[in-house]
Formats: C-alpha cells, sequence, structure tokens
C-alpha cells in the first residue's frame, strides 16, 4: 500500500512539474506577399538584375563576334597578330566573366541589393514574430514557407551547450 501511495505521489508530482510547450508557425511567403514594400523592392531588383543580364549578354556577344572574325582572318593573320587576337579574345571574355560575379557573385551588386532593399522588411517581420511569440508566450516559432526554420525559440529550450559539453568542447 505505501508503496502504491508512493509511485502514485510520485506520478502526481511528475505529471504536474510537466508544462506544455506553446508553438507557433508563420508562412513568411505569405506575410512577404502582402506586403506592398516586398513587391516593390522585388521589382527594383528584377530590373537590376535584367539590365546587369543585358551588360553582360552585350559582352559575351562581342566576345563571340571576336572569335567568329579571328577564324575567319586567322590565315590571312601572321603568328603576332593571331596572337595579339587571341589575347583580346581571352580578355574580353575574362571581363564578362569579371562582371558576372561583380554583379552575381556570392558578394555581388545583387547581393548588396538585396541587403539593401528585403533586409529591413525581413527584419521588421522578424520583429513582429519575437513580438507576437513573446506576447502568447510561444516557446517556438516555425517558419512554414520553408524547411521549419525557427524564427524564434525560448532559451531554455537550447541544448547547444550541453551538446557540446558531452562532444568534449
Amino acid at each position: 500500500m505505501k508503496k502504491r501511495t508512493l509511485i502514485l505521489a510520485v506520478s502526481l508530482l511528475m505529471t504536474l512539474s510537466i508544462k506544455a510547450q506553446k508553438f507557433a508557425y508563420v508562412d513568411t511567403d505569405y506575410i512577404l506577399n502582402k506586403i506592398p514594400e516586398f513587391k516593390q523592392a522585388q521589382d527594383k531588383i528584377d530590373n537590376f538584375s535584367a539590365n546587369w543580364q543585358n551588360e553582360i549578354e552585350e559582352k559575351k556577344a562581342d566576345v563571340e563576334k571576336m572569335y567568329r572574325d579571328y577564324q575567319k582572318e586567322s590565315i590571312l593573320l601572321t603568328e603576332e597578330m593571331k596572337a595579339k587576337r587571341e589575347e583580346a579574345i581571352i580578355t574580353k571574355e575574362n571581363e564578362a566573366k569579371k562582371l558576372i560575379q561583380k554583379y552575381f557573385g556570392p558578394k555581388g551588386e545583387l547581393y548588396i541589393k538585396r541587403q539593401e532593399l528585403i533586409r529591413p522588411i525581413q527584419d521588421r517581420i522578424n520583429d513582429a514574430v519575437q513580438q507576437l511569440a513573446a506576447n502568447n508566450k510561444y516557446q517556438i516559432v516555425f517558419d512554414s514557407s520553408s524547411d521549419l526554420i525557427m524564427l524564434h525559440k525560448s532559451t531554455n529550450l537550447d541544448k547547444s551547450d550541453q551538446v557540446l559539453k558531452l562532444l568534449g568542447y
């Protein structure tokens, strides 16, 4: 009897100490598409991108024309003239590659424009999610438009340090 009472008491204490966690999710794609500033920013970025792409295509067309002309005239050119033409073609081709990196590379103009125009909107959304989570005591907020990225999490649920400790770091 004492054993049953003890088990019942322990079970009762354990159920009282377990607290339900509150979760929520948001769809940032849906939110972004409802914000007019996002549409305007996206249109500006698309316009910049199209202009840069046209500039690159012009460079590539110049390279192709130079190469076709070189092929047509190569039998009439001296070795020195051939070398100069080949060098000019390679230089022009490298210019096109540099433009691609300048505009579309990892830290290129497109990236900078996205940071400049879209990042403030994303920051506002994130601030609103943080406020929503705090007001409603959500411990975790997921983004359903992506691969379940956590936009907010309660710090008491973060077990990263314990995992690092187990790994010996």
